[in-house]
């Protein structure tokens, strides 16, 4: 018979899982747990820079001390060497003690030419990280050592942080990353039930002889099984790897739980010796104050040698040191603490 010259053929179908062995609902959580995963880096990596910003802002403010310190004991040190010329001119001095005292003060000098260049270099350092402008200077407040954070508990610290902590909490996402993965691999054994529905519109209808140059239209429900063979040699495998990596989270979990006990404990028992610490430098500076004092008078009065007198400044200049070295420390140790504990 005659054959229309031209055809359609148009369908539409439609599709729904209704079971996988919850192989989707696992790897909807797992899609989850990656974004999870990616916040708890991004906010681990954010506690690092404030961490390194801190430290450096604070080694800023070891050396501005220092700078101080330093400066502070030259001037003195240039008054007593002025003093010994004028009595050296009066015959009441050594040359010997002229030049001890000259060494002394040559020495103070280059310790705070070092101490500059190392303030350059530590200023330099933190701007880079700020990537603030070329030949800014960053300017340290000083009051910060004025309000010293007040010790807390060790199981409080410890508390926090197992409830903060960026590491604990990846190490519980990777063992819930394990564990749907596991349940995904697990439902490869079973089968996938699906619902389906389709319309199909065709023309001409082909089946009769001759063709009739019309559309035919039908559509159909049901419901289809399907099972991957492959499965049967591939799950077992899989599952026992997924199993070893459910294994290794959990090991994980407890190894960054032990660890973050260590960290919290060691970085604790060091913050709570830091103020025994500063009140032994407190008391050291004091009596090296007061030493200071008695042997400058007696040596003004020649009751005392130019080598007691320069014992008596090296013992305050470096008690001087110890003490402002005191507090900052407070403050690493402090900062350190919130960094562990996720705090920071």
């Amino acid at each position: 018979g005659e054959m229309p010259h031209f055809g359609n053929n148009i369908s539409i179908e439609a599709s729904q899982i209704l079971f996988t062995g919850v192989a989707i609902k696992n790897s909807i959580k797992n899609a989850e747990v990656a974004y999870q995963k990616t916040k708890m880096q991004k906010l681990k990596c954010k506690q690092d820079i404030k961490f390194a910003l801190l430290r450096e802002y604070l080694q800023i403010f070891h050396l501005e001390n220092q700078k101080e310190i330093y400066s502070k004991n030259i001037i003195q040190t240039q008054k007593l060497v002025d003093d010994i010329l004028l009595k050296a001119q009066e015959g009441l001095a050594l040359k010997n003690d002229i030049t001890r005292y000259e060494l002394q003060l040559q020495n103070l000098q280059l310790a705070l030419t070092q101490v500059k260049n190392n303030l350059t270099t530590a200023q330099n350092r933190l701007r880079i990280l700020l990537e603030l402008p070329t030949n800014t200077k960053i300017k340290i407040d000083k009051q910060i050592i004025n309000e010293l954070p007040i010790p807390k508990e060790e199981n409080e610290w410890l508390t926090i942080a197992i409830a903060t902590s960026p590491d604990i909490r990846l190490a519980q996402l990777q063992k819930e990353e394990s564990e749907n993965s596991l349940k995904i691999v697990r439902a490869q054994k079973i089968p996938t039930i699906v619902a389906f529905a389709g319309d199909k519109l065709e023309g001409p209808i082909t089946i009769e002889v001759p063709p009739i140059n019309k559309n035919l239209n039908y559509w159909y429900v049901g419901v289809g099984v399907k099972y991957n063979i492959a499965s049967l040699y591939k799950a077992t495998r899989e599952e026992r790897q997924a199993s070893l990596g459910r294994q290794i989270a959990n090991e994980n979990e407890k190894l960054a739980m032990e660890e973050l006990e260590i960290k919290i404990n060691e970085t604790w028992t060091r913050f709570n010796e830091s103020f025994s610490i500063l009140e032994t430098h407190k008391k050291s500076l004091e009596l090296a104050n007061n030493n200071y004092e008695i042997v400058n008078n007696r040596y003004l009065n020649d009751l005392a040698l130019i080598t007691d007198m320069l014992d008596a400044s090296n013992s305050k200049l470096s008690a001087e040191l110890q003490m402002a070295d005191s507090k900052i420390n407070i403050l690493m140790l402090y900062f350190n603490l919130c960094r562990s504990s996720g705090t920071l």
